[in-house]
């Protein structure tokens, strides 16, 4: 009996389904319409989550991968559909997150002829993906399919595009999947090399004043153990990136906090005081170096990493071991001595004692909100964050307690990543509480999608830091541009509690730190979704701060500028 054929669009959610997809995020439209047409006969094998923009599918996909390890997916159509999806597959590159996103497509005969809703996704995608390809014929699907997804979540993971045409979705095939593990001329995991692990076991037996700087790539190789293991054996005091804050427990007794323009006075004059300075899945971004060329001045640097671009990129090095970090770090403890750095972690515990974080007690202020918010979750949560002032609380205030339980939209600073994040994120783990911490003006950028937490039944909430301002911005404006506050006073009316209402949720409005108190323990019983409005000083600053363009050594604080 002959085989029978299927279409093109059954064939690629098989093709899902046999990568282990159990969620899409999307939005539907004109070319994509045979898609969503199989897709409703699959509808109980694929849990399709609708959104209210195409933005907010790909920040829920990053923040569902970001929580599960999974690859995140989004469906589109073609067009400003697929445009709108650019911000997150950037966002998603910039922060190595795996994300496949399937763009509906016009006819392959079309292509060219600017008909209706085409675009060129693969030339507008190319720079920002790891990936990006256009399928034309429903042969091509199940190999497509299969590289993307091996593409996306191998070596260092980003995101992969499918520009899926509509001729494609709709024709015959005979469908046969097979996963992939190679793809020519793509090494996702290069080999360590031996004589690269022996020299750099010797820089790190040889430091007297060690100091270690955490990355997200610890997270996504899945390497924590091994990084703890690696700290308590040599005795190392360890500094993160916001990205990589959750790799180590905040109160593990060698993490000394976040380093960089807003990090902790003990990280950044640890990681300008020490002679070996050991990197570990970090890219060297210039809001951690500062002044680049002051940066660790005296110490050698040793870079682990399981991408070679990323070494001497911005940051010329001593050494490099390049490959996954799991195994770099399990070959290369056996081969130290355990050591004590008496004095250099007396003098490191001496900075943490005499610059401890602090911020006024009076009044409700994004601090406060953090501190109350860890108490009453016992810091089980999973945090996200919009970008600004209240993105840098949460990562200071926070004591994180597990892996992957920071969300935040690191290299590019995506303003309206968090809410969609906290949906994806909500969804890939239902059985924790997921909190998103906004500011007004990110608050704005994609506010709609309190309706799709609502129309989900998700019980996540939604803080917003008030201020009526756009906060860093101003932040800076006062600092360095003499007071003009140019554009950034945002007290135009909008009342979030009717609009939260409006959508759905549960609204409430919080101007004292009692007020906050008593809201948040209604909004952590609740199971649908809550926005707690919360009014702050226009004034709060962000401390402590390195001015841009500044070593990092030259951290300050409000006491300073007195």
């Amino acid at each position: 009996m002959e085989k029978q054929k299927i279409t093109g669009s059954e064939a690629f959610l098989k093709a899902l389904i046999a990568e282990g997809v159990d969620t899409i995020f999307g939005y539907p439209g004109g070319q994509a319409i045979p898609i969503y047409d199989s897709l409703y006969d699959y509808r109980d094998q694929l849990r399709h989550v609708l959104v209210r923009h195409e933005q907010g599918a790909t920040h829920a996909a990053q923040g569902y991968a970001r929580v599960s390890g999974k690859v995140g997916v989004t469906l589109v159509t073609s067009g400003p559909g697929a445009t709108n999806t650019i911000t997150g597959i950037a966002d998603a590159l910039m922060d190595s997150t795996p994300m496949v996103v399937i763009a509906g497509q016009v006819p392959s005969p079309l292509l060219g002829t600017d008909a209706f809703q085409e675009v060129d996704v693969i030339g507008i995608t190319q720079p920002i993906t790891k990936w990006a390809y256009q399928i034309r014929k429903p042969e091509e699907i199940a190999w497509a399919v299969s590289r993307a997804f091996y593409i996306a979540s191998t070596g260092r993971p980003g995101p992969v595009v499918l520009d899926l045409a509509k001729d494609a979705q709709v024709g015959l095939v005979d469908y046969e999947y097979k996963k992939v593990d190679y793809v020519r001329s793509y090494q996702p995991e290069p080999d360590i090399k031996k004589d690269r692990i022996k020299a750099a076991a010797d820089l790190i037996n040889e430091a007297k004043k060690p100091f270690c700087l955490v990355g997200q790539g610890v997270l996504l190789g899945g390497a924590e153990e091994e990084l703890k293991a690696f700290l308590q054996k040599n005795d190392i005091p360890a500094g993160s990136t916001v990205l990589g804050l959750s790799a180590l427990p905040t109160d593990f007794p060698l993490n000394k906090g976040m380093l960089g323009m807003h990090g902790t006075k003990t990280s950044n004059l640890g990681v300008s005081e020490c002679d070996l300075l050991i990197a570990v899945g970090v890219r060297f971004s210039d809001r951690v170096l500062g002044n680049a060329k002051k940066f660790a001045h005296h110490a050698k640097i040793l870079q682990f990493d399981v991408d070679a671009a990323e070494i001497n990129k911005n940051i010329m090095v001593t050494n490099s071991v390049i490959g996954d970090l799991k195994k770099i770090l399990a070959r290369i403890n056996p081969m130290l001595s355990p050591m004590e750095h008496k004095e250099w972690m007396e003098h490191i515990m001496e900075y943490k004692k005499e610059y401890p974080l602090s911020y006024h007690p009076e009044g409700l202020s994004g601090p406060f909100v953090i501190e109350e918010i860890y108490r009453q979750t016992n810091g089980d949560a999973i945090m996200v964050t919009e970008v600004g002032q209240h993105q840098m609380w949460a990562a200071q205030y926070y004591k994180y307690k597990q892996p992957r339980t920071l969300l935040t939209s690191g290299g590019l600073g995506t303003m309206g990543y968090g809410l969609g994040a906290a949906i994806g994120a909500q969804i890939a783990n239902p059985d924790k509480q997921v909190i998103n911490i906004a500011g007004d003006g990110c608050f704005r950028m994609n506010m709609n999608e309190i309706a799709t937490a609502v129309r989900q039944k998700l019980p996540l909430i939604e803080v917003i830091i008030n201020n009526h301002v756009l906060g860093m911005v101003r932040q800076w404006q006062t600092l360095f541009y003499e007071k003009h506050y140019s554009a950034t006073v945002l007290d135009d009316g909008v009342d979030f509690v009717k609009l939260a209402e409006a959508m759905g949720a549960t609204g409430y409005r919080a101007t004292s730190q009692a007020e906050f108190v008593d809201i948040l323990k209604k909004a952590l019983a609740s199971s649908t979704p809550v926005v707690i409005d919360c009014i702050i000083d226009s004034d709060d600053k962000v401390w402590p701060m390195v001015a841009p363009g500044a070593a990092i050594s030259e951290v300050f604080t409000e006491e300073d500028l007195k």
